[in-house]
Parts: structure tokens; C-alpha cells; sequence
């Protein structure tokens, strides 16, 4: 017990350490990009953004006691491929729910929709995802190769868990939106103001988290995560810049794959049916000694 006990004091200093590392780095990189007169996109301040929080856990791996046992680093492929689908899956296959809901209620349309507009979607995602890899690793090996797994193994209710790491990774994002997000970019994805997208997108973050977090208990790897963020970036991303999908303003709040309620309660209910099928699986694995 004791010896638990000051596993979960390291446990909890070192996350500690990284949520507050984390949180003001970007506060940091913007007064350093003030003061050396270059506060854009290309400053010092976003590359510090970027890297620190891999590089903060990476640090407290190796040198205050975290160690590398749950990094997650192994793709553990054995028992585990029909994870990996499903993280290709649930992008694609939510949005096309969200999608289709919006476009029954009337808020969504889909303007130049054609064979040629899908093979297109279709080529930039499967071009754009195998670079979207590499940078994703990065990111990925700190938030559910750092964060997540060390928040799990507090023994926390899981969803807990999950509504702290999300929380997190939502929160790190809030000096990207406010200083390196280009406007006219923002305009694409939302017609919601600064001061409301950015609460939202938190909330978005915490329901993805969930997925994402429930994926990394079912395999022990960050991988599918690595794969999962990938496809995010590859193929919702490109629907609002491409402007292949327009939603009727005010309503983004509701039908918007990016940012809406119908999206959030979506991978909400995933997550929900990820986490009985796991708890499952565990009952299975203990009943037959396994």
C-alpha cells in the first residue's frame, strides 16, 4: 500500500508538473515573440507550443521517476487490428452521421457535389494522411502517450479521466486560437465568435478525448490514436477549407462536424459503447483466468 501510495504522489506531481508546462507554454512563446518583436505564426512561440509537451513528458520519463512502462510505445497489433480500423473509421463515419442528420433538418448543404468533388475529397485524404502521421506521432506520444495513461492509472472513474485529459488537451489550445489561428482559416470552420468557439471547442476536445481514450485502454498503444488524429486532420479538416459543405449560419453550434451538438453527443455515445465492450472484454479475460 505504501509503496502505491507514493507511486500515485509521483504520479500526481509529474502531472502537475506537465498540465502546468503544458498550459502556460503558449503564454510564454506569445510574451517571447512580443518581446523579440515577431508575434506571428512563424515566431518562436508556436514552435515551443508544438514541442514542449512531448518534450516535458519525455523528460519526466526519464528523470523523475515515470519510467516507460505505459508509454504505449508497442503496436501491440495481436488481437487489436479491428481497433485500428475502427480509429480509421470514426472520423469519416461520424461526420458522414453528423452530415447527413444536418442535411435532413434542412442546415446542411453540399454545393458542387459531384463524382469528381468525392474522388477529390478522396485523394487529398489518402496524399494528406501519411504526413499527417509523422506530425501526429509527435503530439500523440505526449496526450495519450504521457497524459492519459498517467491520469488512468490514478484509478479515477473513467470518465473522469477522460474529462481531465480532454480538458487538457482542449485548454492547450486556447493561445493557438487566440494568436496563431489565421482568421480567415477560423471563418471556415465557424461562424461563432472567438469568445464562444473557443469554450467549445474545449467541450469538442473532452468528447473526442473520450474516443481517443478509450481506443489507447482497449490497445495499450498510442498507434491508433497516431492514426485516428491523422485522419482528423486529413479529411475533416480539408470539408471546411475546400468549402465542400456549407451550414446554414447559426446553426454551426447544432450540425457542424467541427464544433456542433449533434458531433459532440455522437462520439459521446461511441465512447459510451467503446467503454461496455471493454469493460466486457475485461469481465471475459478475469472469468477465464486471463
Amino acid at each position: 500500500m505504501n509503496i502505491q501510495n507514493r507511486s500515485n504522489r509521483t504520479t500526481i506531481r509529474n502531472l502537475a508538473i506537465f498540465i502546468v508546462v503544458v498550459l502556460a507554454i503558449g503564454w510564454v512563446g506569445r510574451g517571447l515573440d512580443v518581446m523579440m518583436g515577431s508575434p506571428s505564426p512563424e515566431g518562436l512561440g508556436i514552435l515551443l507550443w508544438l514541442i514542449t509537451p512531448l518534450a516535458i513528458s519525455l523528460l519526466l520519463r526519464a528523470f523523475a521517476g515515470d519510467g516507460w512502462k505505459d508509454f504505449g510505445i508497442r503496436p501491440n497489433f495481436k488481437g487489436n487490428l479491428v481497433w485500428y480500423v475502427v480509429a480509421l473509421l470514426v472520423y469519416p463515419v461520424l461526420t458522414v452521421l453528423d452530415l447527413l442528420i444536418g442535411r435532413g433538418l434542412g442546415l446542411i448543404a453540399f454545393p458542387n457535389l459531384s463524382l469528381t468533388a468525392l474522388v477529390l475529397i478522396l485523394q487529398t485524404f489518402v496524399l494528406g494522411v501519411p504526413q499527417l502521421l509523422i506530425k501526429n506521432i509527435f503530439e500523440e506520444a505526449a496526450w495519450r502517450g504521457y497524459l492519459a495513461p498517467k491520469v488512468y492509472s490514478l484509478g479515477l472513474n473513467d470518465y473522469v479521466g477522460h474529462l481531465i485529459a480532454g480538458f487538457v488537451w482542449g485548454a492547450w489550445h486556447i493561445t493557438y486560437y487566440l494568436y496563431y489561428l489565421d482568421r480567415a482559416v477560423l471563418q471556415d470552420f465557424t461562424t461563432l465568435n472567438l469568445a464562444t468557439f473557443i469554450p467549445v471547442s474545449i467541450v469538442v476536445m473532452i468528447a473526442w478525448a473520450m474516443v481517443y481514450g478509450e481506443i489507447r485502454l482497449l490497445t495499450n498503444s498510442i498507434w491508433p490514436a497516431v492514426l485516428m488524429h491523422a485522419v482528423e486532420d486529413a479529411f475533416l479538416n480539408q470539408l471546411f477549407t475546400d468549402h465542400h459543405i456549407q451550414i446554414v449560419p447559426g446553426t454551426d453550434w447544432l450540425v457542424s462536424p467541427m464544433n456542433g451538438l449533434i458531433s459532440i453527443l455522437l462520439f459521446i455515445g461511441l465512447a459510451v459503447g467503446l467503454r461496455r465492450l471493454r469493460l466486457k472484454r475485461a469481465y471475459s479475460l478475469r472469468s477465464h483466468g486471463l
